[in-house]
This record gives C-alpha cells, sequence and structure tokens, in this order.
C-alpha cells in the first residue's frame, strides 16, 4: 500500500470520528443549556399565568380605592378617580348612608393597635427564636434531637385548630386579672398567643443562620479572655444580622395580617385592628361605601408591599440559607 493511500484511508477514519464528536458536543451544550432556558421560560409563564388573577385583583382593589365606583374589571376606563375616597376614609366616613361612625382619633387608634401587635409579635419572636436558636446551634443536651423535630410537629398545627385551647386558658385567666389592666392584659395574651405560632420555625430558621459561623470564632474569642454571653452578643449576633432582618419581617407580618386572634382576644373586648375594622366595614356591605372600604384595604396592604420591596434578598437569604437541619 502507497504512503498516499494510507493517509486516505486514515482520513476517512478519522473525518467521521470528527464529525461524531462535534455532533457530541452539540448535543451536550443542547443538554445544558437550551433545556434549561425553556425551562425558566416554562416556570416564568406557568408562575406568570398564576398570579395573573391575584395581581388583577390586587390592582382593581388599588385603583378602587381612587375611583368613584367599585371598579371589577371593564370599568376601570369609565370610572373618575380623585382621592375623595382616602379623605373620606381619614374623616370616619366609611358609612356615609347611614351615619359618621367613625373620627379621625378613631382611625389613628385602629392604626396603633395593629401597630402594638405586630411590633409586640416581632419583639417576642425575635427574643425567644435568637436564645433557642443558638442554644440548638452550639449546645448538645438531652432530647436535642426530639425537641427539634417536635417543633416542626407544632409548626404544622394550623393556628385554627389551637384556638379552642388557647382560648379556653385565655377564659381561665381572665378571672384573677384585675379589669383596670384588662385591656393590656388582652394585647399581652394576643401578642403571646400569636408569637407562639411563628415560634418554632423561627428558631430553626436562627439555627440555620447560628450553623454558618464556624466555631473556631467563639473559641478565639474566648481564649482571648472573653465570657460566653459577651462572645454571644458583641461577636456571634452581629454575625446573623440578616438572619435576624428576616426573622422580624415575617414576625411583623404575622402580626399585622393576623385576623382569628385579634377577632377572639381583643375584637370582643372592643378592640380593634385594622384586619377586624375592614371586616365589620365590609360585614356592613348594605351601608358601606366600598371605594371607601377599598382604600382602607390599600391602607392595610401598604405595610406588607413596603416591606416585600425592600427586604427580598433578605427573606430569599432567609429561605434558601437559614433552613439547615
Amino acid at each position: 500500500m502507497t504512503l498516499a493511500g494510507t493517509v486516505r484511508r486514515l482520513a476517512a477514519r478519522l473525518i467521521p470520528r470528527r464529525a461524531r464528536l462535534e455532533a457530541e458536543h452539540t448535543t451536550i451544550q443542547d443538554v445544558e443549556t437550551i433545556p434549561r432556558r425553556r425551562l425558566t421560560l416554562v416556570i416564568g409563564l406557568a408562575v406568570l399565568l398564576v398570579t395573573i388573577p391575584l395581581i388583577t385583583l390586587y390592582l382593581l382593589l388599588i385603583l378602587s380605592s381612587f375611583a368613584d365606583r367599585m371598579l371589577s374589571g371593564p370599568d376601570i376606563f369609565e370610572a373618575r378617580y380623585s382621592l375623595e375616597n382616602w379623605k373620606l376614609l381619614f374623616q370616619g366616613k366609611l358609612e356615609p348612608a347611614a351615619a359618621q361612625l367613625y373620627t379621625p382619633r378613631d382611625l389613628l387608634v385602629i392604626i396603633a393597635n395593629t401597630f402594638i401587635v405586630a411590633l409586640g409579635v416581632t419583639a417576642v419572636v425575635i427574643f425567644t427564636s435568637v436564645m433557642a436558636g443558638y442554644a440548638f446551634s452550639r449546645m448538645r443536651f438531652w432530647g436535642r434531637r426530639r425537641l427539634m423535630e417536635f417543633m416542626i410537629l407544632l409548626h404544622a398545627f394550623p393556628g385554627v385548630a389551637l384556638i379552642i385551647a388557647v382560648y379556653a386558658i385565655y377564659v381561665w385567666s381572665l378571672s384573677g386579672i384585675p379589669r383596670d389592666v384588662l385591656t393590656a392584659y388582652r394585647f399581652t395574651y394576643t401578642i403571646f398567643a400569636r408569637a407562639a405560632l411563628e415560634i418554632p420555625m423561627s428558631i430553626w430558621l436562627m439555627k440555620g443562620f447560628f450553623d454558618k459561623i464556624p466555631w473556631e470564632i467563639e473559641w478565639s474569642a474566648m481564649i482571648d479572655g472573653a465570657s460566653r454571653f459577651r462572645v454571644w452578643w458583641q461577636i456571634v449576633l452581629p454575625l446573623v444580622k440578616p438572619g435576624i432582618a428576616a426573622l422580624a419581617i415575617f414576625a411583623f407580618l404575622a402580626g399585622w395580617e393576623d385576623l382569628i386572634y385579634v377577632h377572639v382576644f381583643l375584637y370582643t373586648g372592643g378592640i380593634k385592628t385594622l384586619a377586624t375594622f375592614i371586616e365589620e366595614v365590609i360585614g356592613n356591605i348594605e351601608t358601606a361605601y366600598l371605594p371607601i372600604a377599598a382604600a382602607a384595604a390599600t391602607l392595610y396592604l401598604l405595610p406588607t408591599i413596603v416591606f416585600f420591596v425592600l427586604t427580598q434578598k433578605l427573606l430569599l437569604e432567609a429561605m434558601s440559607g437559614g433552613v439547615k437541619g
């Protein structure tokens, strides 16, 4: 066989192999990139389709707070828009057909009550969860794992299922409460009862953040003479500030949005929050002016919207990095 013939035969063998390798490389690229893009596109479209009804309803609610009628969709271009509903809301004229039932002071008291419950739940959840999360992360004690599993089980219980037992304890405890501090007791009981529902998962979140801090940092500080509490307060806590901030957001929204517990323990005592206030207005739908009720509902939504817009990064970090066993 001549040299030219040998070269041709080798070329004939190598060229198909090279083409096969290029085809495989293209296939691998397709597997790594194209499906991922399509998957992202499909997930994005699915999320958009699922949330369109929800987004539409919220937009209609917000637009209705500025309109002269309660909007239902097609009539958004026929309505007249102004700030009149918001003006009437802060004047307490939610039911013009019936009478002026609220004063501006009443509305400010209702908003203040809502903040008291939300901030109280936030304080209780943060204090308890930070202390317990550190203990579960750093200390080894008998029953630790079982106790953590029990907390997850507690979180699985819906708050509605516990309301009868919580209410029974509340009624039993009322007999020993002086009447002059009854309002303060109602607030305190509501805050602790609502915070108790948030604490199990919050402890898990904080434990995840504490787990990410290396032991060596604490050991170095203690070798230098710092006490355990000083290390926790001055070194460890600043490192978990994002987790505490995320926890505060979740707890505040839980207290702000709660309806069942504030209805049972506060509303029955004549104390209103924004949730029970809006519920009462909607209950009087025959005499209420619904665009003003829409303004009240939009006011109720504002802290939630502001919090989520400003703290998206913290929330994502808490959900992705904080939940570790």
